[in-house]
Order: C-alpha cells, then structure tokens, then sequence
C-alpha cells in the first residue's frame, strides 16, 4: 500500500475510531513526463511570479481570492482557520442513507480507511453495523485546505470513503439542446421501443470489472517495449521529495460510549452530557498531520 494521505479519525456517536486514509485507486494508464529534450532533465511545475518570472519563496505566497470587479481579497492561513474551527482531523458521520439514493455523477474520489492502534474492533462493529442495517454513512472531511462531502461504506473486509461532489459542483442541463423528455414527448414509435428495449436486453451482462482493460496503455506499453529492445532510451537524473510521516491515537471504552450515544439521542440536544461523554468531547482536538 502506499503512504497514508490523512490521519484523523471517524466519529459515530460519541465513538472514536481513529484510523488512517489510503488512496483506493492508482493510475495504471500511460504516465508521460515533461523532459527538456536538450539535457533529458525534468520539467516540472515551479513557484514563479507569473509578471517577473523570477522564482519565489513560500514564505511570500498568499492566497487571494478574486472578486468580479477584478480586485482581490487576501487571507492568511491564521484568518482562514479562525473562519472555519472545525477539527480538520475528523470523519464526522451526520446521518446514514441507502446507498441507493447517491446519484453516480456525485461519486468522485474513493480512499480505503485503516484502523490505526486498538481501534480494529470498533472499526469492524461500525462496519457490520452498516452491512446488517444495508445503509452508508455521510460524513464531512476536510483534506488539502478543502472541505468535502463523503460516503463511508463497508465493502469486504473494508470501510471505504468515496467522497462526494457539491450540488453547486454538477452543472445544470440548462441551455443544452436535450430532446424532450418522455415517451410522447420524444416521438419515440411502438416499435421503436420495442427493437431498443430487444436491444438492451440482448446486450445485458453481468457486470465483471476483469473483463475490461485499458487498451490504449496495452498499445503504448508494447511500443516501449519495441524501443527499449532497440535501444532507444535515454538516461534521466530523478528528483528525489522528502517524505511526510504522520501518527495516530488512542481508543476509548467502546461499551460505555455506544451507550452514552443512544442516550444522548434520546436525551435531546438541551441535556447535559454523561460523564463519558463529556471525558471524550473534552478530548484535546488532534493537530494535522504532515
């Protein structure tokens, strides 16, 4: 597996399952790197004012937001974490749905959670919990200084979260030239609908995701291949990146805390808090990793 990208942990009820993110897909297509074809060094993005050209320093970097009347506002990491105080260490689960009801034009990115510590049993009662209920968690995570939407789900032995684009994010259909929707609407003919639905019927499968491969990385795989038996390759100095190292934390009773959930809810927002509750809700925030 490679490198945890987060670490933080999910929060489900007044439970505390810390755990850590791995990105669940890698790219097994065709990966070009920008080369100066005079010296075979890499060319890469750098830190450069666009005006001068001239390199620049992280410290000088800030971030501004751009307003219509082409002003702009500029915000500092301090303003920006003093606007939004949310622990950005935690997978905050809101409610729970069918998974039925996500659209897959929302799906976007999906990362596979591990259970860091003593947290393996809670994390598998959660998952089970799920599996027997047929339900997915929503949740909230901040990664990379960006806020996103979430859906945690069980799949084998794992807990997935497959984050979720905005509503604002899918654009409308509006303006587009759509044929009407309908039937009627459409001037689709009886027959019309027949041959098509004999169509989908005779091309109907079930789905095995082996049974699909990327062609197009099958043909350039094998013209490197050619060229590599032909000699024709060239030698190219790597740019070695420091790594990040991140840690993880603790779990509480799991037992007592379940309960203190449940009787939270049926309590109501304007009761104190049992004494478990508050021993974990008083819990220091845990910092950001990396």
């Amino acid at each position: 597996m490679p490198r945890p990208v987060w670490k933080g942990a999910i929060t489900f009820g007044l439970v505390h399952i810390p755990i850590a993110l791995y990105p669940a897909t890698e790219d097994s297509g065709i990966d070009f790197d920008w080369l100066d074809k005079r010296s075979m060094d890499p060319v890469g993005y750098k830190r450069v004012n666009k005006r001068t050209g001239r390199d620049i320093a992280k410290e000088n970097v800030v971030k501004g937001i751009k307003q219509e009347d082409g002003e702009y506002v500029v915000l500092s990491e301090d303003e920006i974490k003093a606007a939004f105080p949310k622990s950005t260490q935690t997978i905050e689960i809101e409610c729970f749905v069918k998974a039925s009801e996500i659209a897959f034009p929302l799906l976007e990115k999906p990362y596979i959670l591990e259970p860091v510590g003593k947290s393996g049993k809670v994390y598998a009662l959660l998952r089970e919990s799920m599996l027997t209920a047929d339900v997915i968690g929503i949740a909230r995570i901040i990664m990379h200084t960006k806020e996103h939407l979430a859906a945690l789900m069980p799949l084998g032995s794992a807990l997935m979260l497959n984050t979720i684009r905005w509503e604002s994010e899918i654009r409308s259909t509006e303006g587009l030239k759509l044929p009407a929707a309908g039937k009627a609407a459409a001037s689709l003919k009886a027959g019309e609908l027949k041959m098509g639905a004999q169509l989908i019927h005779d091309m109907t499968a079930k789905w095995q995701h082996k049974d699909y491969t990327d062609s197009f990385s099958t043909a350039i795989n094998k013209l490197v291949s050619r060229k590599i038996k032909a000699g024709e390759t060239e030698h190219v100095e790597p740019i070695e990146e420091a790594p990040t190292e991140a840690r993880g934390s603790n779990v509480i009773d799991l037992t007592e805390l379940l309960a203190n959930s449940l009787a939270k809810r049926k309590q109501g927002a304007g009761h104190a808090q049992p004494a478990a509750a508050e021993k974990a809700a008083s819990k220091p925030k845990r910092k950001r990793a990396g």
